[in-house]
């Protein structure tokens, strides 16, 4: 069914909300001698993540950001799945953190009762302050995000990918580490968004050529997988086409056969491409010749349809403007093909 209108959707105006958000909640969190103003526990040797859709590929994301960083260990499982385990890690110096938007994700909470009856510590990232993980979790941040309308999450997710990486640069400064760099570059983070929504109109021509396709394969490498992820989620529940995300080497262990069918192909990079990714990228196009999009960076080795990036050296803040470029990507893929990106068919949005 074709969807028209000539309003602004929510999810547009969401989208181009968060370069001002992304920066009120830096104003928050940080004070004037750039200190995090978190209430955390600082001994903390391990970390766990906990939480379902847009929230989960936060948590992947984060998971990396904690060993990359902080040299942490993380780990970041589904909500859903935590629930069927029967044995779950909670030694003393453990920090469970359960990430949801509204704070009323059915799963996420159970799944915050579950770690408190093991006598963990428990820690939620939300958007709804005096919501029930609010209330259960030992330790809290607010995301600052604001009232979000449309189903798909866009700002929530940013502010909430916000909110991890000043809590992952809060451990790395307990380790001693100095995150001084990584502070003074998120606070470029705002004018690097508004550097991304001036893409819009490429982005829009790769969305139309890809709204032609009924199946689309995104891979990435990395950190860049969380954004392949989110990239793969937003495309599928606001234009209903099938996506498969993946990995890109782990692709290329059988699941590539899926190539026969002749999709395009995304690949999304934060970092330079390592040899392995051109050589695989390489093989893909001998082999089966899809029209290969990539986000992010490239390599004149790799013979592309589509290319976009952002300048930017900084692979945090880069992560954030790829994360943008595949929401206004789902976008513009979902208006090309008539559909209401803010009620998709079959989906709710909890809001509470």
């Amino acid at each position: 069914m074709l969807f028209k209108s000539k309003e602004k959707s929510s999810m547009e105006s969401e989208i181009f909300e968060q370069s001002i958000v992304l920066e009120n909640l830096l104003q928050t969190h940080l004070n004037y001698d750039n200190y995090i103003l978190f209430d955390i526990p600082s001994d903390i040797q391990k970390i766990v993540l906990v939480a379902s859709g847009s929230s989960y590929h936060c948590a992947r994301y984060t998971a990396d950001l904690f060993g990359n960083i902080a040299n942490i260990e993380a780990r970041a499982i589904y909500s859903s799945e935590f629930l069927l385990k029967s044995a779950v890690p909670h030694d003393s110096d453990i920090l469970y953190i359960f990430i949801t938007q509204s704070g009323e994700t059915s799963d996420t909470n159970s799944a915050l009762k579950k770690a408190k009856e093991l006598g963990v510590r428990t820690l939620c990232i939300t958007n709804k302050k005096g919501s029930t993980i609010w209330e259960a979790a030992d330790f809290k941040i607010d995301c600052c995000a604001g009232e979000e309308k449309s189903i798909a999450a866009t700002k929530s997710l940013t502010s909430q990918m916000l909110c991890c990486t000043l809590l992952v640069l809060k451990y790395a400064s307990f380790k001693g580490i100095d995150i001084s760099q990584y502070v003074d570059e998120l606070k470029t983070l705002s004018s690097f968004i508004n550097k991304t929504y001036q893409l819009h109109p490429e982005i829009s021509e790769m969305a139309k050529f890809l709204s032609k396709f009924k199946n689309i394969v995104i891979t990435a490498d990395g950190i860049s997988y969380a954004i392949a992820k989110e990239a793969s989620l937003k495309i599928k529940e606001t234009s209903y086409i099938n996506v498969y995300s993946n990995i890109l080497g782990e692709f290329m262990h059988g699941h590539v056969a899926i190539l026969n069918n002749k999709p395009a192909m995304v690949y999304i990079s934060v970092n330079e491409l390592s040899y392995t990714a051109i050589r695989n990228l390489n093989k893909i196009e001998e082999d089966y010749n899809p029209p290969i999009c990539i986000i992010g960076c490239t390599n004149e080795k790799i013979r592309t349809k589509f290319n976009i990036n952002v300048d930017c050296e900084s692979e945090i803040v880069k992560s954030f403007c790829l994360v943008v470029i595949s929401q206004l990507l789902a976008l513009e893929i979902a208006l090309n093909l008539g559909r209401n990106v803010d009620k998709p068919h079959g989906l709710n949005k909890v809001v509470k």
